[in-house]
């Protein structure tokens, strides 16, 4: 199994938008093959900086995920909505 910690950084005129965005992207995650489970954190420090950590049976069901038609859909306009390029890294899960 492994683990995907991923960091976005939302433009503060739309971080409403934004962490909707995400929120569909986890509800179309959660019903694809493999995926295993999604939290989703709000930084303390900067509200614009929203991070995900998703688990998923194994990076090839995570690559077919990403190549996926129904990711592709529910990130459709994600580019407009961040300060910066994401951050992701995978790790994988203990135990």
């Amino acid at each position: 199994m492994i683990g995907v910690l991923t960091h976005h950084w939302a433009k503060p005129e739309v971080l409403d938008k934004a962490r909707a965005l995400l929120d569909g992207n986890g509800l179309a995650q959660s019903k694809a093959t493999g995926f295993g489970a999604r939290h989703t954190l709000y930084s303390l420090a900067d509200p614009t900086k929203i991070t995900t950590l998703v688990t998923w049976d194994s990076n090839e069901i995570y690559d077919a995920w990403r190549a996926s038609p129904e990711r592709a859909q529910a990130m459709a306009g994600a580019e407009e909505m961040w300060s910066q390029p994401a951050q992701s890294e995978r790790f994988e899960v203990a135990g």
